[in-house]
Protein backbone atom coordinates (compact mmCIF):
# COMPACT_ATOMS: atom_id res chain seq x y z
CA UNK A 1 0.00 0.00 0.00
CA UNK A 2 1.07 3.22 -1.02
CA UNK A 3 0.83 6.90 0.27
CA UNK A 4 -1.82 7.54 -2.44
CA UNK A 5 -3.99 4.49 -1.85
CA UNK A 6 -3.67 4.90 1.71
CA UNK A 7 -5.79 8.37 1.25
CA UNK A 8 -8.02 7.07 -0.96
CA UNK A 9 -9.12 4.28 2.16
CA UNK A 10 -9.47 7.39 4.40
CA UNK A 11 -11.74 9.12 2.31
CA UNK A 12 -13.59 6.57 1.03
CA UNK A 13 -14.28 5.99 4.99
CA UNK A 14 -15.69 2.81 6.37
CA UNK A 15 -17.84 0.05 3.74
CA UNK A 16 -18.11 -3.40 3.21
CA UNK A 17 -14.51 -4.32 2.55
CA UNK A 18 -13.33 -1.48 5.11
CA UNK A 19 -13.32 -1.23 9.08
CA UNK A 20 -11.57 1.68 10.96
CA UNK A 21 -10.35 1.11 14.89
CA UNK A 22 -8.61 3.09 17.23
CA UNK A 23 -7.13 0.12 18.88
CA UNK A 24 -7.71 -3.54 19.14
CA UNK A 25 -10.59 -3.64 21.66
CA UNK A 26 -13.17 -6.05 19.45
CA UNK A 27 -11.64 -6.51 16.49
CA UNK A 28 -11.94 -10.08 16.46
CA UNK A 29 -15.74 -9.69 15.67
CA UNK A 30 -14.33 -8.05 12.45
CA UNK A 31 -11.88 -10.77 11.49
CA UNK A 32 -14.75 -13.05 11.53
CA UNK A 33 -17.02 -10.98 10.00
CA UNK A 34 -14.81 -10.29 7.04
CA UNK A 35 -14.09 -14.14 6.75
CA UNK A 36 -17.85 -15.42 6.85
CA UNK A 37 -18.31 -12.53 4.22
CA UNK A 38 -15.83 -11.55 1.21
CA UNK A 39 -13.13 -10.71 2.85
CA UNK A 40 -11.72 -6.95 3.72
CA UNK A 41 -9.14 -5.15 5.70
CA UNK A 42 -9.02 -3.78 9.41
CA UNK A 43 -7.09 -0.57 9.94
CA UNK A 44 -5.80 0.11 13.27
CA UNK A 45 -4.69 3.91 14.28
CA UNK A 46 -7.49 5.44 12.70
CA UNK A 47 -10.79 6.83 14.27
CA UNK A 48 -14.06 6.06 12.84
CA UNK A 49 -13.94 8.99 10.98
CA UNK A 50 -11.25 8.55 9.07
CA UNK A 51 -8.27 10.29 10.96
CA UNK A 52 -4.84 8.99 11.64
CA UNK A 53 -4.48 8.52 15.37
CA UNK A 54 -1.79 6.51 14.85
CA UNK A 55 0.50 3.18 16.71
CA UNK A 56 3.34 3.86 18.25
CA UNK A 57 6.65 2.38 17.34
CA UNK A 58 7.05 0.85 20.26
CA UNK A 59 4.15 -1.20 19.85
CA UNK A 60 3.84 -2.13 16.49
CA UNK A 61 5.44 -5.82 16.86
CA UNK A 62 3.54 -6.32 20.23
CA UNK A 63 0.55 -5.57 18.41
CA UNK A 64 1.15 -7.42 15.23
CA UNK A 65 1.89 -10.51 17.85
CA UNK A 66 -1.64 -10.26 19.54
CA UNK A 67 -3.36 -9.99 16.37
CA UNK A 68 -1.85 -13.39 15.49
CA UNK A 69 -2.82 -14.97 18.82
CA UNK A 70 -6.46 -13.29 18.33
CA UNK A 71 -6.62 -15.16 15.07
CA UNK A 72 -5.48 -18.17 16.13
CA UNK A 73 -8.55 -18.49 18.73
CA UNK A 74 -11.26 -18.01 16.30
CA UNK A 75 -12.83 -21.14 15.37
CA UNK A 76 -11.66 -22.35 12.71
CA UNK A 77 -8.59 -20.42 12.74
CA UNK A 78 -8.46 -17.39 10.49
CA UNK A 79 -5.59 -16.36 8.01
CA UNK A 80 -4.40 -13.12 7.85
CA UNK A 81 -2.05 -10.75 6.77
CA UNK A 82 -0.25 -8.17 8.67
CA UNK A 83 1.23 -5.16 8.11
CA UNK A 84 2.48 -1.79 8.92
CA UNK A 85 3.13 1.60 6.88
CA UNK A 86 4.29 4.42 8.54
CA UNK A 87 2.07 4.61 11.96
CA UNK A 88 -0.93 2.35 11.12
CA UNK A 89 -1.04 -1.51 11.24
CA UNK A 90 -2.95 -2.58 7.98
CA UNK A 91 -4.39 -6.38 8.38
CA UNK A 92 -5.48 -7.53 5.68
CA UNK A 93 -8.56 -11.03 6.00
CA UNK A 94 -9.19 -13.56 2.89
CA UNK A 95 -12.80 -14.95 2.71
CA UNK A 96 -12.71 -18.03 4.31
CA UNK A 97 -12.38 -21.33 3.34
CA UNK A 98 -13.87 -23.12 5.93
CA UNK A 99 -17.36 -21.08 6.76
CA UNK A 100 -18.71 -20.34 9.12
CA UNK A 101 -16.34 -18.36 11.64
CA UNK A 102 -17.03 -17.27 15.04
CA UNK A 103 -15.41 -15.59 18.13
CA UNK A 104 -15.68 -16.21 21.94
CA UNK A 105 -18.93 -13.89 21.22
CA UNK A 106 -20.36 -15.66 18.41
CA UNK A 107 -20.74 -15.57 14.90
CA UNK A 108 -20.57 -12.59 12.46
CA UNK A 109 -21.05 -11.60 9.16
CA UNK A 110 -20.48 -8.11 7.41
CA UNK A 111 -23.25 -6.12 6.60
CA UNK A 112 -21.97 -2.67 4.70
CA UNK A 113 -20.10 -1.02 6.61
CA UNK A 114 -20.95 -2.76 10.02
CA UNK A 115 -20.02 -6.46 11.42
CA UNK A 116 -23.10 -7.33 12.24
CA UNK A 117 -23.83 -10.91 15.12
CA UNK A 118 -26.14 -13.25 13.17
CA UNK A 119 -29.33 -14.84 15.04
CA UNK A 120 -29.89 -18.51 15.76
CA UNK A 121 -32.03 -18.72 12.28
CA UNK A 122 -28.93 -16.41 10.27
CA UNK A 123 -26.91 -19.12 11.70
CA UNK A 124 -29.09 -21.60 10.60
CA UNK A 125 -29.44 -20.43 7.10
CA UNK A 126 -25.69 -19.70 6.98
CA UNK A 127 -24.88 -23.28 7.45
CA UNK A 128 -27.19 -24.40 5.25
CA UNK A 129 -25.62 -21.65 1.97
CA UNK A 130 -22.22 -23.09 3.13
CA UNK A 131 -22.94 -26.52 2.99
CA UNK A 132 -22.33 -27.46 6.37
CA UNK A 133 -25.67 -29.13 6.79
CA UNK A 134 -26.61 -31.31 3.53
CA UNK A 135 -30.49 -31.56 3.14
CA UNK A 136 -29.93 -35.31 1.96
CA UNK A 137 -28.10 -36.68 5.02
CA UNK A 138 -31.25 -35.46 7.44
CA UNK A 139 -32.98 -38.09 8.65
CA UNK A 140 -36.76 -37.80 8.74
CA UNK A 141 -38.68 -39.17 11.51
CA UNK A 142 -42.08 -38.22 9.57
CA UNK A 143 -41.43 -41.16 7.55
CA UNK A 144 -42.28 -44.56 9.07
CA UNK A 145 -40.32 -48.07 7.68
CA UNK A 146 -42.13 -49.97 6.69
CA UNK A 147 -45.81 -48.11 6.15
CA UNK A 148 -43.97 -45.21 3.84
CA UNK A 149 -41.82 -47.56 2.13
CA UNK A 150 -42.22 -48.89 -1.48
CA UNK A 151 -40.75 -52.40 -2.04
CA UNK A 152 -41.42 -51.96 -5.90
CA UNK A 153 -39.21 -48.80 -5.90
CA UNK A 154 -36.78 -50.78 -3.83
CA UNK A 155 -36.48 -53.57 -6.70
CA UNK A 156 -36.30 -51.12 -9.49
CA UNK A 157 -33.52 -49.55 -7.87
CA UNK A 158 -31.85 -52.59 -7.58
CA UNK A 159 -32.54 -54.32 -11.14
CA UNK A 160 -31.09 -50.92 -12.40
CA UNK A 161 -28.08 -50.86 -10.64
CA UNK A 162 -27.59 -54.65 -11.35
CA UNK A 163 -27.70 -56.22 -7.83
CA UNK A 164 -29.04 -59.42 -6.44
CA UNK A 165 -31.66 -58.70 -3.39
CA UNK A 166 -29.15 -61.44 -1.74
CA UNK A 167 -29.50 -58.77 1.48
CA UNK A 168 -32.22 -58.34 4.03
CA UNK A 169 -33.71 -54.56 3.37
CA UNK A 170 -32.36 -53.68 6.19
CA UNK A 171 -28.64 -54.31 5.58
CA UNK A 172 -29.37 -52.99 1.93
CA UNK A 173 -30.50 -49.55 3.08
CA UNK A 174 -27.45 -49.57 5.56
CA UNK A 175 -24.90 -49.84 2.27
CA UNK A 176 -27.04 -47.38 0.29
CA UNK A 177 -26.38 -45.15 3.33
CA UNK A 178 -29.89 -44.06 3.65
CA UNK A 179 -30.85 -45.20 7.04
CA UNK A 180 -29.85 -44.65 10.53
CA UNK A 181 -30.35 -46.55 13.77
CA UNK A 182 -31.31 -44.99 16.39
CA UNK A 183 -32.38 -46.60 20.24
CA UNK A 184 -33.81 -49.79 18.36
CA UNK A 185 -35.54 -47.75 15.71
CA UNK A 186 -34.39 -47.44 11.78
CA UNK A 187 -35.01 -43.41 10.41
CA UNK A 188 -34.72 -42.79 7.27
CA UNK A 189 -32.71 -39.81 5.58
CA UNK A 190 -34.15 -37.25 3.35
CA UNK A 191 -32.37 -39.31 0.31
CA UNK A 192 -34.22 -42.28 1.17
CA UNK A 193 -37.15 -41.05 1.01
CA UNK A 194 -36.61 -39.43 -2.46
CA UNK A 195 -35.72 -42.50 -3.68
CA UNK A 196 -37.87 -45.18 -1.66
CA UNK A 197 -41.63 -43.43 -0.22
CA UNK A 198 -44.60 -44.54 -1.41
CA UNK A 199 -45.63 -41.05 -2.03
CA UNK A 200 -41.99 -39.23 -1.99
CA UNK A 201 -44.79 -35.67 -2.39
CA UNK A 202 -46.48 -36.38 0.75
CA UNK A 203 -43.05 -35.74 2.47
CA UNK A 204 -41.58 -33.16 -0.36
CA UNK A 205 -43.94 -31.66 -2.37
CA UNK A 206 -41.05 -29.29 -3.82
CA UNK A 207 -39.50 -32.37 -5.46
CA UNK A 208 -41.75 -32.28 -8.39
CA UNK A 209 -40.37 -31.91 -11.58
CA UNK A 210 -42.74 -29.32 -13.61
CA UNK A 211 -42.82 -29.77 -17.92
CA UNK A 212 -44.21 -26.90 -20.23
CA UNK A 213 -44.65 -27.07 -23.80
CA UNK A 214 -44.89 -23.53 -25.66
CA UNK A 215 -46.59 -22.82 -29.11
CA UNK A 216 -44.75 -19.40 -29.05
CA UNK A 217 -41.12 -18.35 -28.30
CA UNK A 218 -42.03 -15.68 -25.67
CA UNK A 219 -43.54 -18.85 -23.83
CA UNK A 220 -47.35 -17.10 -23.30
CA UNK A 221 -49.54 -20.07 -25.11
CA UNK A 222 -48.76 -23.24 -23.13
CA UNK A 223 -49.96 -26.11 -25.16
CA UNK A 224 -49.30 -28.62 -22.50
CA UNK A 225 -48.32 -28.63 -19.22
CA UNK A 226 -47.16 -31.35 -16.59
CA UNK A 227 -46.42 -32.07 -12.66
CA UNK A 228 -44.19 -35.04 -13.19
CA UNK A 229 -44.22 -37.33 -9.81
CA UNK A 230 -42.21 -39.59 -8.50
CA UNK A 231 -38.89 -40.71 -7.36
CA UNK A 232 -36.09 -38.87 -7.82
CA UNK A 233 -34.92 -41.74 -11.05
CA UNK A 234 -38.39 -42.13 -12.20
CA UNK A 235 -38.92 -38.28 -12.60
CA UNK A 236 -36.07 -38.58 -15.01
CA UNK A 237 -37.12 -41.06 -17.25
CA UNK A 238 -40.60 -39.09 -16.94
CA UNK A 239 -39.09 -36.22 -18.25
CA UNK A 240 -37.63 -37.84 -21.10
CA UNK A 241 -40.34 -39.07 -22.38
CA UNK A 242 -42.27 -35.71 -22.45
CA UNK A 243 -39.19 -34.38 -24.48
CA UNK A 244 -39.48 -37.57 -26.66
CA UNK A 245 -43.08 -37.34 -27.21
CA UNK A 246 -42.55 -33.66 -28.20
CA UNK A 247 -39.39 -33.58 -30.41
CA UNK A 248 -39.74 -33.63 -33.94
CA UNK A 249 -37.47 -36.17 -36.28
CA UNK A 250 -36.23 -35.65 -39.55
CA UNK A 251 -34.54 -38.53 -42.11
CA UNK A 252 -31.54 -38.75 -44.04
CA UNK A 253 -31.85 -41.38 -47.08
CA UNK A 254 -28.08 -43.23 -47.07
CA UNK A 255 -29.06 -45.60 -49.57
CA UNK A 256 -29.75 -48.71 -47.51
CA UNK A 257 -32.57 -50.47 -46.27
CA UNK A 258 -33.11 -48.11 -43.55
CA UNK A 259 -33.55 -44.45 -43.16
CA UNK A 260 -31.20 -42.45 -40.76
CA UNK A 261 -33.01 -40.61 -37.76
CA UNK A 262 -31.65 -37.23 -37.20
CA UNK A 263 -33.93 -35.87 -33.87
CA UNK A 264 -34.40 -31.79 -32.98
CA UNK A 265 -32.45 -32.50 -29.71
CA UNK A 266 -29.45 -34.41 -28.52
CA UNK A 267 -31.49 -36.35 -25.56
CA UNK A 268 -28.44 -38.35 -24.34
CA UNK A 269 -27.26 -34.53 -23.45
CA UNK A 270 -30.87 -33.31 -22.27
CA UNK A 271 -31.13 -36.37 -20.12
CA UNK A 272 -27.80 -35.52 -17.88
CA UNK A 273 -28.99 -32.38 -18.05
CA UNK A 274 -32.41 -33.44 -15.97
CA UNK A 275 -30.21 -35.56 -13.99
CA UNK A 276 -27.89 -33.10 -12.83
CA UNK A 277 -30.76 -30.52 -12.05
CA UNK A 278 -32.65 -33.05 -9.68
CA UNK A 279 -28.72 -34.00 -7.95
CA UNK A 280 -27.58 -30.33 -7.55
CA UNK A 281 -30.67 -28.69 -6.69
CA UNK A 282 -31.25 -26.69 -3.66
CA UNK A 283 -33.80 -28.81 -1.77
CA UNK A 284 -33.59 -26.34 1.65
CA UNK A 285 -35.72 -24.10 -0.85
CA UNK A 286 -39.49 -25.13 -1.05
CA UNK A 287 -40.69 -22.72 -3.65
CA UNK A 288 -39.12 -23.55 -6.61
CA UNK A 289 -39.83 -26.44 -8.73
CA UNK A 290 -37.32 -27.80 -11.02
CA UNK A 291 -38.28 -26.83 -14.48
CA UNK A 292 -38.24 -27.70 -18.09
CA UNK A 293 -39.67 -25.51 -20.47
CA UNK A 294 -40.23 -26.56 -24.31
CA UNK A 295 -39.94 -23.68 -26.58
CA UNK A 296 -40.90 -23.95 -30.35
CA UNK A 297 -36.82 -23.89 -31.06
CA UNK A 298 -34.79 -24.35 -27.89
CA UNK A 299 -35.27 -26.81 -24.38
CA UNK A 300 -34.36 -24.85 -21.02
CA UNK A 301 -34.18 -26.43 -17.98
CA UNK A 302 -33.96 -24.18 -14.68
CA UNK A 303 -33.26 -25.09 -11.27
CA UNK A 304 -32.58 -23.15 -7.95
CA UNK A 305 -29.38 -23.95 -5.95
CA UNK A 306 -26.75 -22.51 -4.49
CA UNK A 307 -23.76 -21.39 -6.11
CA UNK A 308 -20.61 -23.05 -5.19
CA UNK A 309 -17.66 -21.52 -3.76
CA UNK A 310 -14.71 -20.37 -6.55
CA UNK A 311 -17.46 -22.18 -9.06
CA UNK A 312 -15.66 -21.97 -11.96
CA UNK A 313 -17.27 -23.40 -15.30
CA UNK A 314 -16.98 -26.57 -16.30
CA UNK A 315 -13.79 -27.12 -13.65
CA UNK A 316 -15.48 -27.09 -10.69
CA UNK A 317 -16.19 -30.25 -9.24
CA UNK A 318 -18.71 -30.09 -6.65
CA UNK A 319 -21.60 -32.30 -5.09
CA UNK A 320 -24.56 -29.76 -3.58
CA UNK A 321 -26.43 -33.78 -2.44
CA UNK A 322 -23.92 -36.39 -1.86
CA UNK A 323 -26.20 -39.12 -1.18
CA UNK A 324 -28.45 -38.74 -3.62
CA UNK A 325 -25.76 -38.06 -6.44
CA UNK A 326 -24.16 -41.55 -5.14
CA UNK A 327 -27.45 -43.42 -5.57
CA UNK A 328 -27.94 -42.14 -8.88
CA UNK A 329 -24.28 -43.26 -9.77
CA UNK A 330 -25.19 -46.84 -8.32
CA UNK A 331 -27.67 -46.81 -11.08
CA UNK A 332 -25.65 -45.09 -13.73
CA UNK A 333 -27.76 -41.99 -13.62
CA UNK A 334 -24.29 -39.70 -14.16
CA UNK A 335 -21.48 -40.07 -12.55
CA UNK A 336 -20.04 -38.76 -8.63
CA UNK A 337 -17.20 -36.84 -9.75
CA UNK A 338 -19.82 -34.09 -10.91
CA UNK A 339 -18.20 -33.41 -14.53
CA UNK A 340 -22.03 -33.50 -16.09
CA UNK A 341 -21.24 -30.16 -17.77
CA UNK A 342 -18.59 -31.87 -20.00
CA UNK A 343 -19.93 -34.85 -20.88
CA UNK A 344 -23.61 -33.09 -22.42
CA UNK A 345 -20.64 -31.18 -24.54
CA UNK A 346 -19.11 -34.71 -25.55
CA UNK A 347 -22.76 -36.29 -26.51
CA UNK A 348 -23.24 -33.17 -28.71
CA UNK A 349 -19.96 -33.37 -29.98
CA UNK A 350 -20.37 -37.12 -31.08
CA UNK A 351 -24.11 -35.89 -32.27
CA UNK A 352 -22.78 -32.91 -33.82
CA UNK A 353 -25.05 -30.95 -31.62
CA UNK A 354 -24.39 -27.27 -30.48
CA UNK A 355 -23.19 -27.15 -27.06
CA UNK A 356 -25.79 -26.50 -24.18
CA UNK A 357 -25.81 -22.46 -23.41
CA UNK A 358 -25.54 -21.97 -19.68
CA UNK A 359 -26.48 -19.20 -17.68
CA UNK A 360 -26.41 -18.74 -13.63
CA UNK A 361 -27.08 -16.57 -10.53
CA UNK A 362 -26.20 -17.65 -6.89
CA UNK A 363 -29.69 -18.76 -6.71
CA UNK A 364 -30.67 -20.43 -10.34
CA UNK A 365 -29.07 -22.16 -12.80
CA UNK A 366 -30.01 -21.91 -16.62
CA UNK A 367 -29.16 -24.36 -18.99
CA UNK A 368 -30.42 -24.38 -22.95
CA UNK A 369 -30.21 -26.72 -25.70
CA UNK A 370 -30.77 -25.26 -29.25
CA UNK A 371 -32.11 -27.46 -32.39
CA UNK A 372 -29.50 -29.76 -34.11
CA UNK A 373 -28.21 -27.79 -37.05
CA UNK A 374 -28.55 -31.02 -39.14
CA UNK A 375 -31.90 -31.82 -38.36
CA UNK A 376 -32.80 -28.06 -39.63
CA UNK A 377 -31.14 -28.81 -42.90
CA UNK A 378 -32.85 -31.65 -43.40
CA UNK A 379 -36.18 -30.53 -41.96
CA UNK A 380 -35.78 -26.99 -44.33
CA UNK A 381 -35.11 -29.53 -47.25
CA UNK A 382 -38.01 -31.72 -46.50
CA UNK A 383 -40.61 -28.77 -45.89
CA UNK A 384 -39.27 -27.51 -49.12
CA UNK A 385 -40.25 -30.45 -50.82
CA UNK A 386 -43.25 -31.05 -49.14
CA UNK A 387 -44.88 -27.38 -49.98
CA UNK A 388 -43.89 -28.07 -53.74
CA UNK A 389 -45.54 -31.24 -53.94
CA UNK A 390 -48.61 -29.69 -51.81
CA UNK A 391 -48.75 -27.00 -54.86
CA UNK A 392 -48.44 -29.81 -57.48
CA UNK A 393 -51.51 -31.52 -55.57
CA UNK A 394 -53.59 -28.93 -55.48
CA UNK A 395 -53.16 -27.72 -58.89
CA UNK A 396 -54.28 -31.21 -59.97
CA UNK A 397 -57.22 -30.88 -57.95
CA UNK A 398 -58.35 -27.47 -59.45
CA UNK A 399 -57.58 -29.11 -63.05
CA UNK A 400 -60.03 -32.34 -62.53
CA UNK A 401 -62.64 -29.83 -61.36
CA UNK A 402 -62.25 -27.96 -64.45
CA UNK A 403 -62.71 -31.04 -66.66
CA UNK A 404 -65.83 -31.76 -64.41
CA UNK A 405 -67.31 -29.91 -61.73
CA UNK A 406 -69.35 -32.81 -60.57
CA UNK A 407 -65.86 -34.96 -59.67
CA UNK A 408 -66.62 -36.61 -56.48
CA UNK A 409 -64.42 -36.56 -53.47
CA UNK A 410 -63.93 -40.54 -54.06
CA UNK A 411 -63.38 -40.02 -57.75
CA UNK A 412 -60.87 -37.43 -56.76
CA UNK A 413 -58.82 -39.42 -54.47
CA UNK A 414 -58.68 -42.34 -57.02
CA UNK A 415 -57.67 -39.37 -60.00
CA UNK A 416 -54.84 -38.29 -57.34
CA UNK A 417 -53.32 -41.05 -55.82
CA UNK A 418 -54.33 -39.36 -52.14
CA UNK A 419 -56.79 -40.76 -49.24
CA UNK A 420 -60.13 -39.66 -49.18
CA UNK A 421 -59.35 -37.50 -45.93
CA UNK A 422 -55.46 -36.37 -47.43
CA UNK A 423 -58.35 -34.82 -50.57
CA UNK A 424 -61.04 -33.51 -47.73
CA UNK A 425 -58.29 -31.57 -46.29
CA UNK A 426 -56.94 -30.06 -49.36
CA UNK A 427 -60.69 -29.00 -50.32
CA UNK A 428 -60.83 -27.52 -47.31
CA UNK A 429 -57.71 -25.34 -47.41
CA UNK A 430 -58.58 -24.63 -50.80
CA UNK A 431 -61.65 -23.10 -50.11
CA UNK A 432 -60.15 -21.10 -47.07
CA UNK A 433 -57.67 -19.75 -50.01
CA UNK A 434 -60.62 -18.43 -51.41
CA UNK A 435 -59.61 -20.72 -54.76
CA UNK A 436 -62.65 -22.59 -54.59
CA UNK A 437 -66.41 -22.65 -53.86
CA UNK A 438 -69.01 -25.49 -53.26
CA UNK A 439 -72.24 -24.47 -55.19
CA UNK A 440 -75.47 -26.13 -54.08
CA UNK A 441 -75.26 -29.34 -51.42
CA UNK A 442 -72.81 -31.93 -50.87
CA UNK A 443 -74.97 -34.57 -53.22
CA UNK A 444 -76.42 -32.54 -56.05
CA UNK A 445 -74.02 -29.47 -56.23
CA UNK A 446 -71.00 -28.67 -57.82
CA UNK A 447 -67.82 -27.19 -57.23
CA UNK A 448 -66.42 -23.57 -59.37
CA UNK A 449 -63.38 -22.53 -59.30
CA UNK A 450 -62.30 -19.08 -58.35
CA UNK A 451 -59.69 -17.49 -60.70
Amino acid sequence: MDKKELVLILQEGEGYFTEFKEALSGVDKDLVAFANSSGGKVLIGVTDDGKVKGITITKTNRIKSEMQDIARNCDPEIKLLVKSFENIIIIKVREGEDKPYRCSSGFYRRIGAISQKMTRDEILSFFKTEGKVKFDELLNKKFKYPEDFSIERLDSFLQLAGLSKTLSNDKIFTSLGVVEHQNGNLYFNNAGILFFAKDVQRFMSWSVFTVVLFKDKDGVDVIDRKEVTGSLFEIVEQVMDFVKLYSKVAYRFTGKPQRENIYEYPFEAIREAVINSVMHKNYFERGHNNILKFFPNIIQIENIWIKPQNFILGKTVFRRNHLIADLFSRINFGEKLGSGIQRMKNICKKENAPYPEIEFTDTHFYIVFKQNKEYLKLESTTTKTRVKTMVKTRVKIINLIKENSKVTIRELAEKTGLTVKGIEWNIKKLKEDGKLKRIGPAKGGYWEVVE
